[in-house]
C-alpha cells in the first residue's frame, strides 16, 4: 500500500520528544514520543481523529503500532520509540469514521469499523513490514460492520456484526482463522442465546470463556464449545454498583480477577470482581481516576491494569488485591482537561492502549493527539514500594497548590499523615479521615524533595518520597 503520499505523511507527521510535553501531567509514567498526522480530519459528530490501537512485533525485534483514524489505519514503526516512523497507511472504505478497531493473528491485522451505512471488513498482511502492508481482503461479503473484535487462539470474535451474510445484526459471532486470509463463520450467539436488547458491545475471551459486555443489559459470560461450535450460557451480572452501559473488560493473567467498566453516563467507576467462581458473581469494589472521568478500555499485564480514560489519558492500577486496587501512575494525554474536572460530551482523551510489546513500551491512542509511546518501566518499583510501605500518593511530582491524594494498600483505621522537608522538619500534619483513600490540601511549599509519613497506631510508620515542583 505504500506510495508517495505516505512519504509526504511521514515528512509532515508531528513527532514530539519527552521534553516537548512539559504541560502534560503524569505520575510514574513518562512520554517517549508522540506522533500524529496533521492532515487527519476530525469526524464531524464528536470531533474524533483517532480511535482504536493495537501493536505487533515481527519476531525479529521490530515493533509496530497500528492506529485507526477517521479515514483509515496507520502502521507506525516504533522500534526506535523516540522516533516513530509511518511504514504504511491503509485507507478505510469510507472516511469520517468514529470507530475503528484492530486485532492481530500471526502476521495478519483484522480491521473493522462500525460506521455506516456502507463499509467493509479488511485484512492486512504485515509480513512485508517495514516496507509496506498488503491488503489481502477488503469486502462486505463476510460482513460490512462490527463494533469490536477479539482473537482467542485461532478464532476471531466480533461484536454487533452487520451486513454481508448477516441479514440482521448478530449480537456476537465467532469465525475460524484456520485460513487467516479468509475467516469462516462458525456460529452466531443468537443461534443459541438471546440477549434482552441484542447487543454485545465488546468481549474478552480466554480459553473459549467469553466475558461479554452487553451494554445496559450488563455482563454476560458464555462458553464456546469448539467441538460442537455452540455457545452455552454460564452466568450474568445484571445489577451492580455504579451500573451504566457495560462497555469492556479484561482479565488478570491468573484469571482470578475481572476488571470491567461502564461508559455511559459519564464518570462511572471501574469495577473489580472475583471470577474464580463463575456461579457466584458480585462486584468486590470500585475505583476511579483522579478526576472521576470516564474509563473506556482496560488492558492487563500480570496484575497491572492499564485503563484508557476519556479526558484523563492512561492510568495504571495494581489489581493484585481484588478488594483494593491501588493507583500506580498515570499519563494525561489530554492536558486540556484541568485536574478535577471533565468535559461533556466525554469523547476526548485516550481511546485505547497496547501494553503487550516485548520491549515493554506502552502504546496509547488519544482521540485528538494521536499515538503516544510511553515508558512504564518505573511502575514495577512503584508497585513494590507502595505494597511494602502500605500506601500510595499521587500526583508525584506534585505542583504547588494542588491536591495531594493518598490511598492505602491495606485497611488503616487511625493515625496521622505528616509531611517533612529534607531536613526532617514537619511542615504539615493531618489526621487520617478516610480508612481507604483521601486528599489533602497541602500549603504552598518550596520546590524540592519531601517525605510523606503515614503514622498508624495499628501498623507503625510508613514513608514515601514526594517531589514538589514549581
Amino acid at each position: 500500500m505504500k506510495n508517495r503520499f505516505i512519504l509526504l505523511l511521514v515528512a509532515l507527521a508531528t513527532i514530539f520528544s519527552r521534553e516537548s510535553f512539559s504541560q502534560y501531567t503524569f505520575q510514574n509514567i513518562t512520554m517517549v514520543s508522540n506522533w500524529s498526522d496533521p492532515n487527519v480530519a476530525a469526524e464531524p459528530f464528536y470531533g474524533i481523529k483517532y480511535s482504536g490501537i493495537w501493536g505487533w512485533e515481527d519476531g525479529n525485534g521490530n515493533e509496530y503500532a497500528i492506529i485507526g483514524s477517521s479515514d483509515g489505519y496507520y502502521f507506525v514503526d516504533v522500534t526506535n520509540a523516540s522516533a516513530p516512523v509511518v511504514s504504511d497507511f491503509v485507507a478505510g472504505f469510507r472516511d469520517s469514521c468514529i470507530w475503528r478497531e484492530i486485532k492481530t493473528y500471526s502476521h495478519y491485522a483484522y480491521l473493522i469499523s462500525d460506521d455506516g451505512p456502507n463499509n467493509t471488513f479488511q485484512i492486512a498482511d504485515l509480513q512485508y513490514l517495514p516496507d509496506s502492508v498488503h491488503v489481502v481482503y477488503n469486502s462486505n461479503t463476510l460482513f460490512s460492520r462490527a463494533h469490536t473484535l477479539f482473537v482467542d487462539g485461532n478464532r476471531l470474535y466480533c461484536a454487533a456484526v452487520k451486513g454481508g451474510q448477516f441479514t440482521s445484526q448478530a449480537a456476537m459471532a465467532v469465525f475460524s482463522l484456520a485460513n487467516p486470509e479468509l475467516p469462516v463463520l462458525l456460529r452466531k450467539l443468537n443461534d443459541d442465546f438471546s440477549l434482552p436488547s441484542n447487543p454485545v458491545h465488546d468481549m474478552f475471551v480466554r480459553n473459549d470463556t467469553i466475558y461479554a459486555s452487553a451494554g445496559f443489559d450488563g455482563l454476560f459470560i458464555f462458553h464456546f464449545n469448539t467441538v460442537t461450535n455452540t455457545f452455552s450460557y454460564i452466568n450474568s451480572l445484571t445489577a451492580y454498583p455504579e451500573q451504566g452501559y457495560n462497555h469492556s473488560s479484561a482479565l488478570t493473567d491468573d484469571s482470578r480477577t475481572l476488571i470491567f467498566m461502564d461508559e455511559v453516563p459519564d464518570g462511572k467507576a471501574c469495577k473489580s470482581m472475583d471470577v474464580t467462581d463463575l456461579q457466584n458473581l458480585s462486584v468486590n469494589t470500585t475505583f476511579r481516576s483522579n478526576t472521576g472521568a470516564t474509563p473506556h478500555n482496560p488492558f492487563i499485564v500480570g496484575n497491572v491494569c492499564y485503563v484508557a480514560y476519556y479526558q484523563d489519558g492512561l492510568y495504571a492500577f495494581d489489581v493484585s488485591d481484588v478488594n483494593n486496587p491501588v493507583q500506580l501512575g498515570y499519563f494525561d494525554t489530554f492536558y486540556q482537561n484541568p485536574i478535577g474536572t471533565y468535559f461533556t460530551p466525554a469523547y476526548k482523551g485516550a481511546w485505547g492502549a497496547y501494553p503487550f510489546l516485548p520491549s515493554g513500551k506502552l502504546l496509547v491512542s488519544d482521540m485528538q493527539s494521536g499515538l503516544f509511546v510511553l515508558d512504564v518501566s518505573a511502575l514495577q518499583s512503584v508497585k513494590k514500594v507502595s505494597r511494602e510501605n502500605g500506601f500510595t500518593i499521587y500526583p508525584n511530582p506534585m505542583e504547588n497548590g494542588s491536591l495531594l491524594h493518598y490511598q492505602f494498600v491495606d485497611m488503616m483505621v487511625t493515625g496521622q499523615i505528616r509531611l517533612l522537608d529534607n531536613t526532617g522538619r514537619v511542615v504539615y500534619i493531618s489526621e487520617i479521615t478516610n480508612s481507604q483513600k483521601g486528599k489533602l490540601e497541602i500549603p504552598v511549599l518550596k520546590p524540592g524533595m519531601y517525605s510523606v509519613e503515614i503514622v498508624s497506631r495499628d501498623q507503625g510508620k510508613s514513608i514515601q518520597k514526594l517531589v514538589v515542583s514549581e
